[in-house]
């Protein structure tokens, strides 16, 4: 098989039409986000099976998982902006060493995760929405979790550094293996070995573990153009401060996600196991949606770190304006289909009529502004692709954290178990109306037509 050069693929990211560039490099993660969105559901679909705490139960772990990602999808894509805008100024030597810094730093903390997270799990459970009855099933499943987080966040730096060069395709590879198995071996581990809700968990530890060594076996044999080698890591504090304060809007994304879904389990549990159930369910069949936005937007971002970085706004414009374009597509579509068949997408996991009843109204909920969503997603990715720390931070707040907590502290004491369901909903959309002047005041300042290069952020 043809290994690409740096130089091949410097000429492709810089010259190969925009729509088609687009979607070559978003085909993989769009299909990476998806399989592991599906072996996320999976989790939901068998685990529901065992009764209503333990579907409730996962949705608790979610934000366990959410702190997991934070940290490691934010060192992750601090990493990708560096490498994508150090490749495009053909800074070779500064790819390598953010590449191999960041691969340390993401299993250091890792490690720190679990340390932590085992010695404090019960009391953590309790904080993040657990009731007495959800309480047994998120113990069982949080802490093999817990276990598996260095692996979690090394993997994370690993496909990030693939796609910050542009190689989608490699970075799918790991990833994709990993979650056929997880779906493999989650009615296998739950039901043929009786481990229940634990099975689940193992499940996901072990196809973790796969696509962790996958990813590295990839940089091992010399498949990827960045290098990973111990020569290459940083004795210089700024170059992790680098990486952590690029990948921070993700960490705060991420971040308020948890709280975000602790909240809402915590809103939730006051109406019952079956309202944390729905809610629970209603956001998995959301995040479908979004993992195809996120996708796009992962094969977008390394386009334009690339051309910014090589000093071309117009591309840079370009591959922005093509994504909202296809993303909001996207999402229109699936808003039609969400609103349309969401009692079906619920019962298809828990048949609960409660349960169906509670989520068909969350789904309705985010299917009115699931068209906005591209754009609000968009805006924030090409800000922190570009360097741009600040905007970046506070656009990443904005969904989970700046509009969302007002309105879960709010609304439920308004409208009831409603305004608990209808709260991240009303985020989306004020995030969208924050969105805008960010989007106008960022074309015309920062990706105006200049024939020189443009100044480092």
């Amino acid at each position: 098989m043809h290994i690409v050069t740096g130089e091949e693929q410097h000429r492709r990211m810089l010259h190969t039409p925009i729509p088609k560039l687009v979607a070559s490099l978003a085909a993989p993660t769009v299909a990476t986000q998806l399989v592991s969105i599906a072996y996320n559901t999976a989790d939901t679909y068998f685990v529901s099976q065992l009764s209503t705490s333990a579907s409730a139960a996962v949705g608790v772990v979610f934000s366990l998982m959410s702190i997991i990602h934070a940290l490691g999808f934010g060192i992750g894509m601090g990493c990708n902006s560096i490498i994508s805008r150090s490749l495009g100024s053909r800074d070779q030597g500064r790819a390598d060493t953010i590449a191999s810094s960041g691969f340390l730093l993401a299993f250091f903390v890792g490690l720190l995760i679990t340390a932590v997270g085992l010695s404090v799990t019960a009391p953590l459970m309790r904080l993040l929405g657990s009731t007495d009855t959800i309480l047994p099933y998120a113990l069982d499943y949080a802490r093999i979790i817990l276990a598996a987080a260095p692996f979690m966040c090394a993997a994370f730096v690993l496909n990030n550094t693939l796609r910050a060069e542009g190689e989608a395709s490699l970075a799918m590879i790991g990833l994709c293996t990993g979650a056929v198995l997880n779906i493999g071996l989650d009615p296998l581990l739950i039901f043929t070995f009786r481990m229940g809700i634990a099975g689940a968990a193992l499940a996901t530890a072990l196809s973790q573990l796969v696509s962790f060594l996958i990813l590295l076996v990839i940089f091992l044999r010399g498949r990827s153009i960045v290098k990973l080698s111990a020569r290459c890591i940083s004795r210089s504090f700024r170059d992790y401060w680098s990486i952590l304060s690029t990948g921070f809007p993700t960490i705060c994304r991420q971040s308020f996600a948890s709280l975000s879904t602790a909240l809402l389990n915590n809103a939730a549990g006051v109406y019952g196991d079956a309202a944390v159930s729905a809610v629970t369910i209603s956001n998995k069949a959301y995040m479908i949606v979004r993992s195809v936005i996120l996708g796009i937007g992962q094969g977008f971002q390394p386009i334009a770190g690339y051309n910014y970085g090589a000093g071309d706004r117009r591309r840079t414009r370009q591959a922005f304006t093509f994504s909202v374009l296809a993303g909001s597509v996207i999402c229109t579509v699936c808003a039609v289909l969400g609103a349309r068949f969401a009692p079906q997408v619920v019962g298809f996991f828990r048949s609960d009529p409660e349960v169906v009843a509670i989520g068909r109204t969350a789904l309705l909920g985010a299917a009115a502004v699931m068209p906005f969503l591209a754009y609000s997603t968009y805006v924030n990715q090409l800000y922190q692709c570009l360097g741009f720390r600040l905007p970046a931070a506070i656009l990443a707040s904005c969904r989970q954290g700046i509009c969302f907590v007002p309105l879960i502290l709010l609304l439920p004491r308004m409208l009831g178990l409603n305004g608990v369901v209808l709260s991240q909903p009303g985020a989306d959309l004020l995030t969208f109306l924050v969105s805008v002047p960010f989007q106008i005041w960022f074309f015309r300042n920062k990706l105006r037509d200049d024939p020189r290069p443009p100044a480092a952020p």
